[in-house]
Parts: structure tokens; C-alpha cells; sequence
């Protein structure tokens, strides 16, 4: 059984992520994953979170995803989401105002009318201020 997984995380725009890591979190469709070397073959949707990996020499890193989907292999995890950022990218100054503007949003969004583009829009603005803010706290627990 392999010890290590090789990482890729990828966007429509760019490679995020190419590394090595030891243990990964990741925000599936219906709750976190937690997948270590020699995981089971399994293709799973993402939801909006945090995917935490823990990287060869031990240290934690952390990123923001929006949706997408996860290829897990024995010896890799491949993650195709729609959105990435790693937590040192992240502008939590605009991540706050796009939350403030989508609280705004949905306090004007009447009850009968579609409220999931500003859910999403808030689901997103959250899960990059926590990533952020994570990052440059705690390090040891991958999950959220």
C-alpha cells in the first residue's frame, strides 16, 4: 500500500495544486471526506468548502474550493473544481464584501423567489474567509 498521495488540484484556468501529501480533506457533495494512501477507487461531486491536506514534511495546507468533482485512486486524488484558491492567495477583503453584498442581497430576496445564487454566493464568501483565517491560525486538524 502506497504511504504517500500524489495531489492535483485543477480549475479551467490552471494547475493549483501538484504535491505529495499524507492525508486529505476534502468537501464532498453530502459531507467531508477524509482520504489517506490506498483509499478505495472513488469519483465523488464537490461542494463549497475547504480541502485540507496534510503535505509530506507534516505541515497543513489549505485551500478554498467551489464545486467540482474528485477522482480518488489508491496513490492519487485528482480534483477538478470549478473554483480553488490557496489560503495565501485568498483577498479576504473582497471575500468580506462579496458576503456583506450577498447577505444584503438576500435580505431583499423575497421568500418566494430563487434564493440559491445568493446562498451560493454566501456559501463561497464564507468558505474563503474561514480558509483564510484558518490558515494563519491552527495548523493540526485537516478538518473544518
Amino acid at each position: 500500500m502506497a504511504e504517500i498521495l500524489q495531489i492535483e488540484i485543477v480549475t479551467p484556468e490552471r494547475m493549483v495544486i501538484n504535491d505529495r501529501a499524507t492525508e486529505i480533506a476534502m468537501p464532498g457533495k453530502n459531507g467531508y471526506l477524509g482520504i489517506l494512501p490506498g483509499h478505495a477507487p472513488l469519483i465523488t461531486e464537490l461542494s463549497v468548502g475547504q480541502i485540507a491536506y496534510r503535505s509530506e514534511g507534516g505541515k497543513v495546507q489549505r485551500l478554498a474550493v467551489a464545486w467540482g468533482f474528485a477522482e480518488v485512486l489508491p496513490d492519487k486524488v485528482t480534483i477538478m473544481a470549478e473554483l480553488a484558491e490557496r489560503s495565501e492567495d485568498i483577498d479576504v477583503s473582497r471575500a468580506r464584501q462579496e458576503k456583506e453584498a450577498a447577505e444584503k442581497l438576500l435580505s431583499n430576496i423575497p421568500p418566494s423567489e430563487d434564493q440559491s445564487a445568493a446562498l451560493d454566493s454566501l456559501k463561497r464568501a464564507n468558505a474563503w474567509i474561514e480558509v483564510a483565517d484558518r490558515a494563519n491560525g491552527e495548523m493540526g486538524n485537516l478538518l473544518p
